[in-house]
């Protein structure tokens, strides 16, 4: 029997006892009510007309038409009320002693008209006796059942109620501790109920699982459990900050060093919602935007600030993502070494620059007639020293350039510019360079273009140094288209070239410091890199779209002037 059969059975029963004691209640009662109502009903008021009757006579019922009447009107009212033996005979000889004291008009009938109306009275008086003890008897049977009913059912639902939950907390609390000696890896506790219901099935199951528990803590899945764990330590103890999500999102493992950056509890992260933690957290919310990739963190740790670089790593399994891996490398000591080559840069930079200058005075002395006349050996030579001072020059320029912007102190003198302003002098500076090449520009510029908030001479560098990459990488006698359009709020200038363009695997690090394209022009490759710097430091964006053997187009956008 099942435990929803056996509470079933139980509340049937108290159903039942509740319905039989109603039951007795409404039978008994009622019984006594048709009691009390035929006493009421039928011999109370055969009294009260036998009174009335006899208040009558009292009367002189000779001289008193009213009297008469009220006689008269009782009777008929005893004659339709006549429920006790011996009742109806009484008052059938009443009529006729009346009748006959009615026509013959003689006193002498009264005595015998008051004996009948004695005699109904007391056959009336005599049944509320009678039925008044029935009524007693009946109330007392009721009284004596519902003692032993009630006696009874009270005795079989206090069993009811001190069993039923022994019943049902005994294995209830012995599943609880064999619960708690799993918990504690006791696999070999099993539970031990005789009873073919739920319970009997619930200490089946636990035994099998305790079973199987049993069997997994000595299979080689523990020592796979044990490898995980050995994992996890080793992790806890690498140097940078690792924090592994799965593919919703969720907090699976977070290393010592993570937690020392987050400054928050381990409870507090395992298990949860990275972007309900990144919700108090401002690093979390940084290590979820995407936007911050391949950019330094700046945290505040042991006292100091420290720089960190970001990393994702996928996890996946047949094309299928499984979770993401956040790795924080420690690049503090690197940004120091950092920091201390610019200050290096910097420094001899503005060393080579006194040199150089005198280089290129000695150089113009040289070619003044008045020094002396020069073979034409002698001037291929002075030419080609002149041309790699002037490169040094350009090279220590740009050095000088990328000590700023690595040094975050870029001077920035802001005004309205006009854009074709900034076209006009771009295009003049790098005019000498095309003609050698016989490159024409073609300049599109949309009508009615409003002033940028920029810093001119960095923005006309920037177009200079764009130009000089598009007319080094165009054919000869071609021609390079330079646009400049406005979108929204922003003016967007651009310079499209028709060489050979750039392998899209390149474009991510076009904008890199030092990175140069395989069998591209000797350069520095800085021009790019502090080009973005400039136009980024200004608010605004640069970019490159391209397709191999197509040419390519370099866009930058600046900030409307807004007065």
């Amino acid at each position: 029997m099942t435990i929803k059969t056996k509470l079933q059975l139980g509340l049937l029963f108290l159903f039942g006892v509740i319905v039989l004691l109603g039951g007795m209640g409404m039978y008994y009662l009622n019984q006594l009510k048709e009691e009390s109502a035929n006493i009421l009903t039928d011999n109370y008021e055969s009294i009260s007309y036998v009174q009335k009757m006899q208040e009558s006579l009292d009367l002189d019922t000779q001289t008193d038409s009213l009297a008469m009447i009220t006689f008269e009107k009782n009777l008929q009212q005893q004659e339709k009320n006549l429920t006790e033996k011996g009742e109806k005979e009484e008052t059938i000889e009443l009529r006729k002693v009346w009748n006959l004291y009615k026509t013959q008009n003689n006193t002498q009938f009264l005595p015998s008209i008051k004996a009948h109306l004695f005699e109904i009275a007391t056959i009336n008086q005599n049944a509320i006796f009678r039925k008044n003890e029935a009524a007693q008897m009946i109330s007392q049977e009721a009284l004596n059942y519902l003692k032993i009913i009630t006696i009874t059912c009270l005795l079989i639902s206090f069993t009811f109620v001190i069993n039923f939950p022994a019943y049902l907390a005994s294995p209830i609390k012995q599943l609880t501790e064999g619960i708690k000696a799993i918990t504690a890896k006791n696999y070999e506790q099993r539970l031990h109920f005789s009873s073919n219901d739920e319970f009997g099935e619930l200490a089946t199951a636990f035994n099998l699982m305790a079973q199987k528990l049993d069997e997994y803590e000595h299979s080689s899945l523990a020592q796979i459990l044990s490898e995980k764990k050995r994992i996890e330590a080793i992790i806890n103890k690498l140097n940078d900050a690792v924090i592994g999500l799965d593919d919703h999102q969720h907090i699976l493992f977070v290393n010592s060093v993570a937690l020392d950056l987050l400054h928050i509890n381990q409870e507090e992260l395992v298990g949860k919602s990275a972007l309900d933690v990144a919700l108090q957290s401002d690093l979390m919310r940084s290590l979820l935007n995407h936007s911050t990739d391949n950019q330094e963190i700046k945290i505040y740790t042991g006292g100091k600030e420290s720089y960190f670089s970001k990393e994702w790593i996928l996890v996946e399994n047949e094309e299928k993502l499984l979770g993401k891996v956040i790795i924080l490398q420690n690049i503090t000591k690197y940004h120091e070494l950092d920091a201390a080559k610019t200050n290096f840069i910097a420094t001899i930079s503005h060393e080579l620059k006194t040199p150089i200058s005198s280089i290129k005075m000695s150089l113009s002395l040289l070619e003044n007639p008045k020094i002396g006349e020069l073979n034409p050996e002698q001037q291929g030579l002075l030419q080609n020293i002149k041309d790699e001072s002037q490169r040094l020059l350009g090279i220590t320029g740009e050095l000088l350039d990328l000590t700023q912007v690595e040094s975050g102190k870029i001077n920035l003198a802001f005004e309205a510019v006009s854009p074709i302003q900034i076209i006009d002098y771009a295009s003049m500076a790098v005019g000498f360079q095309a003609q050698q090449k016989s490159i024409e520009f073609q300049i599109d510029l949309a009508p009615a273009l409003p002033q940028v908030w920029a810093d001119a001479e960095k923005t006309a560098w920037v177009l200079v140094n764009l130009l000089t990459n598009a007319i080094r990488y165009s054919e000869v006698q071609s021609k390079i288209l330079i646009s400049v359009v406005q979108e929204q709020n922003q003016v967007v200038f651009g310079v499209q070239d028709f060489g050979k363009g750039i392998d899209a695997k390149y474009l991510d690090r076009i904008f890199d410091k030092y990175f140069q394209a395989p069998n591209s022009p000797k350069g520095t490759g800085l021009g790019l890199a502090i080009a973005k710097q400039f136009i980024e430091a200004q608010q605004g964006q640069i970019q490159v779209k391209s397709e191999f053997g197509q040419g390519a187009i370099f866009q930058f956008s600046l900030p409307i002037y807004e007065g």
